[in-house]
């Protein structure tokens, strides 16, 4: 049965319905072809998608409804594995295609005549330049295509800073009530982000522990190998607190900080988040660290420097460490380690939760060193749990007591070896398509987030903070090491 809502201006949405048709913007473009055409595909294979869903590409590209097919058959043959493309051919002929210049508002209604009337509503995917969002807001407006019974996903970026982000979101809002807007950030959309939650929430032995009483200090990591990699334009302008800090490593940051919601549902999860991320201390002098790759080797191979790569010299920053503070109960000086950058010596995207010291230990009377448990959740390239443990060496103690640091690990493919292993999308995707935003990002959390980006960058221009230079291969600038280190702490590595 299909629901009525009002949104907080008094317009009309609808609820509980499964979209029946789903319109990829920037259809042609590489987010699509790695991304969104193989997730759907692998979707569709198992029956996930609904028989009647109809799937319509639309970008720049003058392509037809087969020129567009021929594009998907060969983006799955690329980048889907060979054992999930078994249905492949009924998914292909669920495409069609739709050329678009968004800036020219007479194309919108070709776009809504390919698209027609659907029996239960229309999921939009927006994968757009920032400059294209209120053009395309506009267009799908006036052509009909943003009623009562449609949902619009938003790829990143959703703007460069706190002003920006309120145009676009701005823009959004004169079409689309907040609750038929799904922001994307991908990272919620993997399996172990999301296991934090159960990891938390759903294990008496670690939430009576994860308090300011119990741990000493987190850290959370995304390191990349990879430099430019053809977003020279775009990363320039943004820089890797801009393109890494401002969306996924504060979301991460939001999931292991949180107050434990009422329930798992859109509203009360993102309540809690968003208190998580208003909840940050602004930055202090000396709290970040920022660097810029110079040439080096990554897996024996050298590489250039990010200002070869470039071009030209420029200021911006490829590595970023900062020490964060969350001032509430909970985490009252429990210092935050982030750390991102490119060029790093491996790929990993990791949350590394310290616990403190015991308070006493029996051991130190023969001979025994103690080291403070440790919980370590990777999320890509391996999804796995690791939480180290103190145990006894085996022996008869005649020299005194052995102890030593083991860990008890969880590979996440190993211990459920049944589901396969999925990218991110094809979750974000199906519930953009059924209507659950409790994975997605809402405009307070957007706005939060940035607040606290800007304050940053404002610092950094007041204080005319250049960003240090460091080898491709290695750790980001010896300063970043410093910068844990002179709170006693180690980057895990």
């Amino acid at each position: 049965m299909v629901a009525r809502k009002l949104d907080p201006d008094g317009r009309v949405y609808v609820t509980n319905f499964i979209s029946d048709r789903l319109l990829l913007f920037g259809a042609t473009g590489d987010l699509s072809r790695r991304m969104l055409l193989p997730s759907l595909c692998a979707l569709d294979v198992e029956g996930l998608l609904d028989p009647k869903i109809e799937i319509i590409g639309t970008a720049r590209s003058e392509l037809d409804d087969q020129g567009f097919r021929n594009l998907a058959r060969q983006s799955l043959e690329q980048f889907l594995p060979v054992d999930r493309r078994g249905g492949m051919a009924t998914f292909l002929n669920r495409l069609s295609y739709q050329a678009l210049d968004a800036n020219r508002i007479e194309g919108f209604q070709a776009l809504a005549d390919k698209v027609g009337t659907p029996q239960e509503g229309l999921s939009i995917f927006l994968s757009t330049a920032p400059s294209l969002f209120e053009p395309t807001i506009h267009g799908l407006g006036q052509s009909g295509l943003a009623g009562s019974n449609v949902r619009i996903g938003l790829e990143k970026p959703l703007g460069i800073d706190l002003a920006s982000s309120r145009v676009i979101n701005d823009a959004v809002a004169t079409a689309f009530p907040e609750p038929r807007i799904y922001r994307i950030d991908h990272y919620l959309g993997k399996e172990t982000v999301q296991n934090l939650l159960a990891l938390r929430f759903a294990n008496l032995m670690f939430e009576p522990l994860w308090n300011a009483a119990h741990i000493d200090h987190v850290q959370i990591t995304v390191a990349e190998t990879v430099g430019l990699e053809g977003r020279v334009a775009f990363y320039d302008d943004a820089g890797a607190l801009r393109d890494m800090v401002q969306n996924h490593m504060l979301q991460l940051l939001a999931l292991v900080a949180m107050e434990p919601p009422v329930s798992y549902d859109a509203t009360n999860v993102r309540d809690e988040k968003v208190k998580v991320l208003r909840s940050l201390r602004k930055v202090r002098v000396g709290e970040t660290v920022t660097g810029q790759y110079r040439a080096g080797a990554i897996g024996g191979q050298a590489v250039p420097g990010y200002d070869d790569e470039l071009g030209k010299d420029s200021d911006t920053e490829t590595f970023v460490a900062i020490k964060a503070h969350i001032d509430n109960w909970r985490w009252q000086g429990v210092p935050f380690y982030l750390r991102t950058g490119k060029r790093l010596p491996r790929r990993t995207t990791e949350i590394v939760v310290q616990f403190r010291s015991v308070p006493h230990s029996i051991f130190t009377g023969r001979g025994a060193k103690m080291v403070p448990n440790r919980l370590v959740i990777g999320i890509q390239p391996s999804e796995n749990i690791t939480l180290s443990l103190m145990a006894k060496v085996p022996g008869l103690d005649r020299e005194g007591i052995g102890l030593r640091s083991i860990p008890l690990a969880i590979t996440m493919p190993d211990a459920f070896a049944g589901p396969q292993r999925r990218i991110a999308y094809e979750r974000l995707l199906l519930d953009l398509i059924e209507g659950d935003q409790t994975l997605f990002v809402r405009r307070d959390e957007v706005e939060a987030q940035w607040d606290w980006i800007d304050a940053i960058r404002a610092g950094w221009e007041e204080q005319q903070l250049e960003p240090r230079t460091y080898t491709a291969g290695s750790w980001g600038p010896s300063a970043a090491i410093a910068l844990a280190e002179r709170d006693g702490v180690t980057w895990h590595e």
